[in-house]
């Protein structure tokens, strides 16, 4: 069979998968994975690394993500490289079938481990041509399916890509958050130690609010001197107070941040009127964004990689970054109080504020990289360092 490309034409033989946009495209394939169906809004990732993280990231649920980089699954999977154990991806698109790992902490396969997880995969595509699509007509909805036999009700899938409602107006935190509190114990990781342990002395206590947080959130507030307590995303400010925080972490998340702030906003204004410490990542900046009177909005394509180039506008200095939204704080919306301290340097989008006469501050991307680089490390740092 030769690789599909995107057309309406016929299924040709051998295809085993496929994925049909609302608008009635679609684009055949090779299925991998979990066989079944799955709806969602298809989104890019141009990270050359890391498609175990990228598939465990909280911050992918409602979504079907498309590797850019056209070989996955040369590392195969393990244990260590979950980012979290609940819903994220639901599938994801390839350029070539799946490559059989070739490395010393493989554990399994990928394509074993996406059927065991649930999560429908399509191998054949062309992976530029899409992407150039969703950067051309934007992010579409759709339906990801594999069927052994290459029977698919393609009517019945556009439909059903027709009918879900989308992202905006969609609140996933509450989801994908941990339901109880727990007491974080991870730190970072080192070769051939795995994962440390927090000492869980007494260190500065950060409350991390889980709105679908990346593990290596936690481990990394750990690294730079914190003892963590993570709650649910609907947590109440009482029961925030009562765990005697001396600073509070608002965590990455999937979703539209407006449907989220109805219940997480207050809780934020509240601890900000009590001048409580406040650090915020992705979906978190965006909670302390509409917190301080600024507004979001849904982006046309997104940003997702761990290749982008964000300017800190203190001092004029570069990061490379680590991203994965396709909602943002509007930067024309900031009243007087907020300041903008950083930029994507490809679209002029915001990309981190500061509370004036507040110790709360906010980066839309990920510091915590996993996968990506590791340039603004410093910002766990700088927001223990204020709880001291």
């Amino acid at each position: 069979m030769a690789d599909a490309a995107p057309s309406p034409a016929p299924k040709p033989e051998g295809a085993t998968g496929v994925i049909v946009l609302s608008d009635g495209h679609v684009i055949w394939g090779r299925g991998f994975g979990a066989v079944g169906e799955a709806v969602g809004e298809v989104c890019f990732n141009t990270s050359m690394t890391g498609y175990q993280e990228v598939m465990t990231d909280p911050s992918y649920a409602g979504q079907i993500v498309t590797f850019t980089f056209p070989h996955i699954g040369n590392v195969g999977v393990n244990e260590e490289d979950l980012e979290s154990k609940v819903d994220s991806a639901v599938g994801c698109i390839v350029r070539e079938d799946v490559t059989p790992s070739s490395n010393f902490r493989a554990r399994g396969e990928f394509g074993d481990w996406m059927a065991d997880k649930g999560k429908v995969g399509l191998a054949g595509i062309d992976t530029r041509a899409l992407t150039r699509r969703i950067r051309k007509l934007g992010a579409p909805n759709a339906v990801i399916a594999y069927n052994p036999e290459g029977a698919f009700d393609i009517p019945a899938l556009v439909k059903k890509a027709q009918d879900w409602p989308g992202l905006e107006g969609m609140d996933l935190a509450k989801i994908v958050s941990r339901e109880i509190q727990e007491a974080w114990e991870g730190s970072t990781w080192t070769l051939g130690a795995g994962y440390g342990r927090s000492p869980r002395d007494a260190r500065p206590h950060v409350v991390a609010i889980d709105y679908g947080a990346k593990d290596n959130i936690f481990r990394n507030l750990v690294k730079a001197g914190a003892r963590v307590t993570v709650v649910p995303a609907e947590v109440t400010l009482e029961e925030v107070l009562a765990l005697e925080p001396d600073g509070v972490f608002l965590s990455n998340g999937p979703g539209d941040p407006a449907a989220t702030g109805k219940y997480a906003v207050p809780v934020i204004q509240a601890l900000l009127e009590k001048d409580v410490p406040i650090f915020g990542i992705c979906l978190g900046h965006q909670m302390l964004g509409l917190a301080a009177g600024a507004k979001t909005a849904k982006m046309f394509q997104g940003h997702r990689g761990a290749n982008h180039p964000v300017k800190r506008m203190a001092d004029g200095v570069v990061e490379i970054t680590s991203m994965n939204h396709g909602f943002a704080v509007d930067n024309k919306t900031l009243p007087d109080a907020v300041e903008e301290t950083h930029v994507s340097l490809f679209d002029g989008t915001n990309c981190g504020i500061a509370l004036k006469n507040k110790r709360a501050f906010g980066v839309q991307y990920h510091p915590e990289a996993s996968p990506g680089p590791q340039d603004s490390f410093y910002l766990f740092e700088k927001f223990v360092g204020m709880l001291a």
